[in-house]
Protein backbone atom coordinates (compact mmCIF):
# COMPACT_ATOMS: atom_id res chain seq x y z
CA UNK A 1 0.00 0.00 0.00
CA UNK A 2 1.01 4.10 -1.02
CA UNK A 3 0.16 6.28 2.09
CA UNK A 4 1.10 9.99 1.65
CA UNK A 5 0.33 12.02 4.99
CA UNK A 6 -0.30 15.58 4.83
CA UNK A 7 1.72 17.35 7.82
CA UNK A 8 4.47 15.91 10.37
CA UNK A 9 3.05 17.11 13.27
CA UNK A 10 2.90 14.85 16.40
CA UNK A 11 -0.59 12.81 14.41
CA UNK A 12 1.22 12.69 11.37
CA UNK A 13 4.32 11.29 12.48
CA UNK A 14 3.10 8.79 14.93
CA UNK A 15 0.94 7.13 12.54
CA UNK A 16 3.28 7.27 9.58
CA UNK A 17 5.92 5.76 12.43
CA UNK A 18 3.44 2.96 13.36
CA UNK A 19 2.41 1.85 10.12
CA UNK A 20 5.63 1.49 8.70
CA UNK A 21 7.15 -0.17 12.07
CA UNK A 22 4.58 -3.22 11.29
CA UNK A 23 4.17 -2.34 7.58
CA UNK A 24 7.89 -2.30 5.95
CA UNK A 25 6.91 -3.38 2.68
CA UNK A 26 4.37 -0.11 2.23
CA UNK A 27 5.41 2.90 1.48
CA UNK A 28 4.85 5.72 3.51
CA UNK A 29 5.37 9.23 2.76
CA UNK A 30 4.97 12.53 4.64
CA UNK A 31 4.46 16.00 3.33
CA UNK A 32 5.26 19.45 5.47
CA UNK A 33 4.79 22.65 4.40
CA UNK A 34 7.48 23.97 6.98
CA UNK A 35 11.37 23.04 7.46
CA UNK A 36 11.69 19.78 9.71
CA UNK A 37 12.91 22.38 12.83
CA UNK A 38 10.54 24.72 12.65
CA UNK A 39 7.01 24.78 15.10
CA UNK A 40 5.42 27.71 16.47
CA UNK A 41 4.40 27.32 20.48
CA UNK A 42 6.94 26.30 23.24
CA UNK A 43 5.99 23.66 25.77
CA UNK A 44 3.19 20.63 25.71
CA UNK A 45 1.29 19.29 28.21
CA UNK A 46 -0.01 15.68 29.23
CA UNK A 47 -1.84 15.02 32.25
CA UNK A 48 -0.31 12.62 34.86
CA UNK A 49 -1.24 9.13 32.78
CA UNK A 50 -2.25 11.07 28.80
CA UNK A 51 0.63 8.93 27.93
CA UNK A 52 0.49 5.29 29.11
CA UNK A 53 -1.26 4.25 26.43
CA UNK A 54 2.42 4.33 24.46
CA UNK A 55 3.79 1.80 26.84
CA UNK A 56 1.85 -0.98 25.38
CA UNK A 57 1.53 -0.18 21.75
CA UNK A 58 5.05 1.57 21.37
CA UNK A 59 7.17 1.12 24.09
CA UNK A 60 9.90 2.24 21.56
CA UNK A 61 8.87 5.71 21.84
CA UNK A 62 7.70 5.97 25.25
CA UNK A 63 11.40 5.04 26.36
CA UNK A 64 12.75 7.48 23.82
CA UNK A 65 10.12 10.49 24.94
CA UNK A 66 9.40 9.84 28.86
CA UNK A 67 13.13 10.38 30.53
CA UNK A 68 13.34 14.02 28.13
CA UNK A 69 9.39 15.39 30.38
CA UNK A 70 9.25 17.45 32.73
CA UNK A 71 7.12 15.86 35.75
CA UNK A 72 5.41 17.49 38.83
CA UNK A 73 2.31 16.82 41.31
CA UNK A 74 -0.11 19.52 41.93
CA UNK A 75 -1.75 22.90 40.47
CA UNK A 76 -1.24 26.14 41.90
CA UNK A 77 -3.91 29.09 41.33
CA UNK A 78 -2.21 32.79 42.12
CA UNK A 79 -5.39 34.76 42.69
CA UNK A 80 -5.69 38.60 43.60
CA UNK A 81 -6.68 37.64 47.00
CA UNK A 82 -4.40 34.96 48.02
CA UNK A 83 -2.46 31.17 46.40
CA UNK A 84 -4.18 28.20 46.69
CA UNK A 85 -2.49 24.77 45.96
CA UNK A 86 -4.68 21.78 44.31
CA UNK A 87 -2.45 18.63 45.56
CA UNK A 88 -1.96 15.12 43.86
CA UNK A 89 -2.85 15.98 39.83
CA UNK A 90 0.14 14.76 38.29
CA UNK A 91 1.56 16.48 34.68
CA UNK A 92 4.16 15.76 31.93
CA UNK A 93 5.59 18.21 29.63
CA UNK A 94 8.18 18.64 26.70
CA UNK A 95 8.89 21.24 24.25
CA UNK A 96 6.92 21.38 21.24
CA UNK A 97 9.87 21.22 18.90
CA UNK A 98 11.65 18.70 21.02
CA UNK A 99 8.97 16.33 20.89
CA UNK A 100 8.49 16.58 17.02
CA UNK A 101 12.23 15.81 16.38
CA UNK A 102 12.14 12.74 18.30
CA UNK A 103 9.05 11.88 16.28
CA UNK A 104 11.14 12.55 13.49
CA UNK A 105 13.69 10.57 14.28
CA UNK A 106 11.91 7.29 15.20
CA UNK A 107 9.91 7.75 11.81
CA UNK A 108 13.29 7.63 10.00
CA UNK A 109 14.15 5.19 11.59
CA UNK A 110 11.10 2.97 10.69
CA UNK A 111 11.52 4.03 6.73
CA UNK A 112 9.07 6.95 6.75
CA UNK A 113 10.03 9.26 3.65
CA UNK A 114 9.73 12.43 4.87
CA UNK A 115 9.36 15.64 2.92
CA UNK A 116 9.93 18.92 4.72
CA UNK A 117 9.42 22.50 3.31
CA UNK A 118 6.91 20.63 0.76
CA UNK A 119 3.74 22.40 0.74
CA UNK A 120 0.71 20.36 -1.35
CA UNK A 121 -1.43 23.02 -2.68
CA UNK A 122 -3.97 20.29 -4.38
CA UNK A 123 -4.17 16.31 -3.76
CA UNK A 124 -3.78 16.26 -7.44
CA UNK A 125 -0.36 15.06 -7.18
CA UNK A 126 -1.08 12.58 -4.69
CA UNK A 127 -3.47 10.39 -7.02
CA UNK A 128 -1.07 7.22 -6.53
CA UNK A 129 -1.82 6.94 -3.20
CA UNK A 130 -3.79 4.38 -1.44
CA UNK A 131 -4.37 6.38 1.11
CA UNK A 132 -4.20 10.12 2.08
CA UNK A 133 -4.20 10.73 5.76
CA UNK A 134 -4.73 14.56 6.91
CA UNK A 135 -2.78 15.17 9.42
CA UNK A 136 -2.18 18.83 8.35
CA UNK A 137 -4.06 20.64 11.39
CA UNK A 138 -6.73 23.35 11.08
CA UNK A 139 -5.71 24.68 7.59
CA UNK A 140 -6.00 20.73 6.46
CA UNK A 141 -5.50 21.21 2.23
CA UNK A 142 -7.15 17.51 3.36
CA UNK A 143 -10.67 18.71 4.11
CA UNK A 144 -10.46 21.99 2.52
CA UNK A 145 -10.56 19.59 -0.62
CA UNK A 146 -13.76 17.88 0.47
CA UNK A 147 -14.75 20.30 3.00
CA UNK A 148 -18.69 19.52 2.28
CA UNK A 149 -18.04 15.71 2.24
CA UNK A 150 -16.70 15.87 5.45
CA UNK A 151 -19.26 17.90 7.16
CA UNK A 152 -17.08 20.44 8.15
CA UNK A 153 -17.73 23.64 11.18
CA UNK A 154 -15.90 25.84 12.44
CA UNK A 155 -16.33 28.87 14.87
CA UNK A 156 -14.26 30.97 17.12
CA UNK A 157 -14.06 31.47 20.86
CA UNK A 158 -14.63 35.04 21.91
CA UNK A 159 -11.56 34.83 24.09
CA UNK A 160 -7.84 36.88 23.31
CA UNK A 161 -4.81 34.56 23.54
CA UNK A 162 -0.91 34.86 23.42
CA UNK A 163 1.17 31.51 23.32
CA UNK A 164 4.59 32.72 25.49
CA UNK A 165 7.99 31.54 26.69
CA UNK A 166 10.22 32.44 29.38
CA UNK A 167 13.01 31.01 31.57
CA UNK A 168 11.64 31.47 34.81
CA UNK A 169 10.84 28.27 35.68
CA UNK A 170 7.31 27.10 37.34
CA UNK A 171 7.20 24.28 39.87
CA UNK A 172 3.90 23.35 38.72
CA UNK A 173 0.80 23.32 36.06
CA UNK A 174 -0.11 27.04 37.47
CA UNK A 175 -1.97 30.05 36.58
CA UNK A 176 -1.70 33.44 37.21
CA UNK A 177 -5.12 35.76 37.49
CA UNK A 178 -4.51 39.36 37.40
CA UNK A 179 -6.46 42.58 37.50
CA UNK A 180 -5.69 45.45 35.58
CA UNK A 181 -7.70 49.42 35.13
CA UNK A 182 -8.68 47.50 31.51
CA UNK A 183 -10.05 44.23 33.38
CA UNK A 184 -8.65 40.42 34.19
CA UNK A 185 -5.94 38.57 32.67
CA UNK A 186 -4.57 35.07 32.97
CA UNK A 187 -1.52 33.07 32.20
CA UNK A 188 -1.22 29.62 32.11
CA UNK A 189 2.54 28.91 32.88
CA UNK A 190 4.32 25.42 33.56
CA UNK A 191 7.67 24.34 33.34
CA UNK A 192 8.53 21.95 29.70
CA UNK A 193 12.40 21.99 29.93
CA UNK A 194 14.81 22.55 32.76
CA UNK A 195 15.63 26.32 32.28
CA UNK A 196 12.44 27.40 30.34
CA UNK A 197 8.41 27.39 30.81
CA UNK A 198 5.40 27.87 28.26
CA UNK A 199 3.34 31.52 29.31
CA UNK A 200 -0.02 31.53 27.59
CA UNK A 201 -1.78 34.78 28.30
CA UNK A 202 -5.36 34.76 28.21
CA UNK A 203 -8.01 37.89 28.22
CA UNK A 204 -11.48 38.93 27.02
CA UNK A 205 -12.10 40.87 24.20
CA UNK A 206 -13.21 44.05 25.81
CA UNK A 207 -10.15 43.76 27.92
CA UNK A 208 -8.17 43.21 25.00
CA UNK A 209 -9.50 45.86 23.33
CA UNK A 210 -9.52 48.66 26.19
CA UNK A 211 -5.90 47.91 26.99
CA UNK A 212 -5.37 49.02 23.47
CA UNK A 213 -3.44 45.25 22.21
CA UNK A 214 -5.82 45.57 19.09
CA UNK A 215 -3.40 48.51 17.88
CA UNK A 216 -0.18 46.65 19.33
CA UNK A 217 2.76 44.98 17.38
CA UNK A 218 3.86 41.79 18.80
CA UNK A 219 7.06 43.54 20.13
CA UNK A 220 4.63 45.84 21.90
CA UNK A 221 2.54 43.78 23.32
CA UNK A 222 5.12 41.23 24.60
CA UNK A 223 6.05 44.10 26.78
CA UNK A 224 3.05 45.38 27.68
CA UNK A 225 2.53 41.94 28.91
CA UNK A 226 5.86 41.99 30.97
CA UNK A 227 4.47 44.72 32.71
CA UNK A 228 1.13 43.24 33.79
CA UNK A 229 2.71 40.17 34.47
CA UNK A 230 6.10 41.42 36.25
CA UNK A 231 5.38 39.87 39.96
CA UNK A 232 4.77 35.68 38.55
CA UNK A 233 7.55 36.50 35.74
CA UNK A 234 10.11 38.31 38.31
CA UNK A 235 10.75 40.80 35.82
CA UNK A 236 11.98 38.13 32.98
CA UNK A 237 11.55 38.57 29.91
CA UNK A 238 8.74 36.82 27.59
CA UNK A 239 10.02 34.92 24.67
CA UNK A 240 8.05 35.01 21.44
CA UNK A 241 7.73 32.49 18.69
CA UNK A 242 4.85 33.81 16.43
CA UNK A 243 3.16 34.86 19.51
CA UNK A 244 0.23 36.90 17.81
CA UNK A 245 -3.19 36.84 19.78
CA UNK A 246 -5.58 34.61 18.41
CA UNK A 247 -8.94 33.13 19.03
CA UNK A 248 -9.25 29.62 19.73
CA UNK A 249 -11.11 27.51 16.82
CA UNK A 250 -13.87 25.19 17.27
CA UNK A 251 -13.39 22.71 14.50
CA UNK A 252 -15.59 19.37 14.08
CA UNK A 253 -16.02 16.85 11.23
CA UNK A 254 -19.12 14.96 11.17
CA UNK A 255 -17.45 12.53 8.73
CA UNK A 256 -14.29 11.80 9.19
CA UNK A 257 -13.18 9.95 6.02
CA UNK A 258 -13.94 10.71 2.44
CA UNK A 259 -12.93 8.15 -0.93
CA UNK A 260 -9.75 7.38 0.25
CA UNK A 261 -9.16 10.33 2.61
CA UNK A 262 -9.27 10.43 6.13
CA UNK A 263 -8.39 13.11 9.37
CA UNK A 264 -6.71 12.81 12.36
CA UNK A 265 -5.42 15.62 14.90
CA UNK A 266 -6.33 19.50 14.42
CA UNK A 267 -7.29 18.81 10.67
CA UNK A 268 -10.58 16.56 12.66
CA UNK A 269 -11.08 18.38 15.55
CA UNK A 270 -10.02 20.88 18.47
CA UNK A 271 -10.08 20.43 22.10
CA UNK A 272 -9.28 23.68 24.18
CA UNK A 273 -5.52 24.13 25.44
CA UNK A 274 -6.97 24.21 28.84
CA UNK A 275 -7.69 20.68 29.56
CA UNK A 276 -4.19 19.71 27.79
CA UNK A 277 -5.65 17.08 25.60
CA UNK A 278 -4.43 18.54 21.73
CA UNK A 279 -1.57 15.77 21.46
CA UNK A 280 -2.83 13.24 23.48
CA UNK A 281 -5.86 13.09 20.84
CA UNK A 282 -3.96 13.65 17.70
CA UNK A 283 -1.36 10.71 18.85
CA UNK A 284 -4.52 8.76 19.96
CA UNK A 285 -6.19 9.46 16.61
CA UNK A 286 -3.21 7.42 14.77
CA UNK A 287 -3.58 4.31 17.19
CA UNK A 288 -6.66 4.12 16.36
CA UNK A 289 -6.72 4.65 12.34
CA UNK A 290 -3.59 2.02 12.49
CA UNK A 291 -5.50 -0.40 14.57
CA UNK A 292 -8.82 -0.21 12.48
CA UNK A 293 -6.99 -0.44 8.92
CA UNK A 294 -5.16 -3.44 10.19
CA UNK A 295 -8.25 -4.73 11.57
CA UNK A 296 -9.87 -4.73 7.66
CA UNK A 297 -7.00 -5.90 5.35
CA UNK A 298 -8.05 -4.81 2.02
CA UNK A 299 -10.84 -3.27 2.69
CA UNK A 300 -10.14 0.46 2.85
CA UNK A 301 -13.59 1.42 3.44
CA UNK A 302 -14.23 -0.60 6.34
CA UNK A 303 -11.37 0.32 8.23
CA UNK A 304 -11.54 4.06 7.58
CA UNK A 305 -15.25 3.99 9.38
CA UNK A 306 -14.50 1.30 11.64
CA UNK A 307 -11.78 4.33 13.10
CA UNK A 308 -14.80 6.64 13.28
CA UNK A 309 -16.75 4.35 14.70
CA UNK A 310 -14.53 3.32 17.30
CA UNK A 311 -12.79 6.91 18.13
CA UNK A 312 -15.29 9.27 17.61
CA UNK A 313 -16.95 8.49 21.16
CA UNK A 314 -13.98 8.92 22.75
CA UNK A 315 -13.57 11.87 21.10
CA UNK A 316 -16.72 13.67 21.29
CA UNK A 317 -16.64 13.22 25.38
CA UNK A 318 -12.95 14.62 25.55
CA UNK A 319 -13.97 17.95 23.60
CA UNK A 320 -17.14 17.96 24.71
CA UNK A 321 -14.96 18.41 28.75
CA UNK A 322 -13.12 20.83 27.02
CA UNK A 323 -15.96 23.16 25.76
CA UNK A 324 -17.27 23.09 29.15
CA UNK A 325 -13.24 24.09 30.34
CA UNK A 326 -13.58 27.25 27.33
CA UNK A 327 -17.06 28.31 28.74
CA UNK A 328 -15.50 28.68 31.79
CA UNK A 329 -12.17 30.70 31.06
CA UNK A 330 -14.28 32.64 28.65
CA UNK A 331 -15.90 34.36 31.58
CA UNK A 332 -12.47 34.15 34.34
CA UNK A 333 -13.26 37.73 34.76
CA UNK A 334 -16.52 36.75 36.67
CA UNK A 335 -15.14 33.78 38.53
CA UNK A 336 -12.53 35.53 39.84
CA UNK A 337 -14.50 37.49 42.32
CA UNK A 338 -15.47 34.30 43.71
CA UNK A 339 -13.27 33.73 47.80
CA UNK A 340 -10.06 31.85 46.51
CA UNK A 341 -11.20 28.28 47.92
CA UNK A 342 -14.12 28.39 46.04
CA UNK A 343 -12.58 29.91 43.22
CA UNK A 344 -10.08 27.13 42.59
CA UNK A 345 -13.39 24.88 43.57
CA UNK A 346 -15.10 26.33 40.60
CA UNK A 347 -11.79 25.66 38.26
CA UNK A 348 -11.12 22.28 39.25
CA UNK A 349 -14.42 21.10 38.60
CA UNK A 350 -14.84 23.38 35.34
CA UNK A 351 -15.28 20.55 32.88
CA UNK A 352 -17.43 17.88 34.81
CA UNK A 353 -14.82 15.09 34.43
CA UNK A 354 -13.91 15.98 38.68
CA UNK A 355 -16.90 15.41 41.04
CA UNK A 356 -16.15 15.53 44.99
CA UNK A 357 -15.53 11.97 45.85
CA UNK A 358 -12.71 12.05 42.77
CA UNK A 359 -11.44 15.26 44.71
CA UNK A 360 -11.30 13.40 48.19
CA UNK A 361 -9.50 10.74 46.76
CA UNK A 362 -6.61 12.42 44.24
CA UNK A 363 -6.27 15.89 46.34
CA UNK A 364 -7.25 14.91 49.91
CA UNK A 365 -5.58 18.53 51.15
CA UNK A 366 -7.22 20.68 48.66
CA UNK A 367 -10.80 19.29 49.52
CA UNK A 368 -10.37 19.31 53.18
CA UNK A 369 -9.86 22.87 53.12
CA UNK A 370 -12.65 23.66 50.72
CA UNK A 371 -15.46 21.47 53.03
CA UNK A 372 -13.98 22.74 56.22
CA UNK A 373 -14.69 26.50 55.15
CA UNK A 374 -17.92 25.31 53.92
CA UNK A 375 -18.23 23.83 56.52
CA UNK A 376 -18.32 26.85 59.27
Amino acid sequence: MRIAVLGSGPAGLYFSTLWKQRHPADTVATFEQSPAGATWGFGVVFSGRALDFLRGDDPETWDLITPRMETWQGITLFHPDGTVAIDGIGFSAIGRLELLLLLQDRARATGVELHFDRPVASLDGLQDADLIVGADGLNSVVRRAHEGDFAMSLSYLANKFAWYGTTKVFETLSHTFVTTKDGPFNAHHYRYAPGMSTFLVETDRDTWLRAGFATLDEAASRAKLEAIFAGALDGRPLISNRSAWRNFPLLWNDRWSHLNRVLVGDALHTAHFSIGAGTRLAIEDAIALMRALEDHPGDLRAGLEAYEAARRPVVANLVRAAGESAAWYENFGTHMKLAPLDFAYSYITRSGRIDNDRLRAVAPAFMARYEARKAK
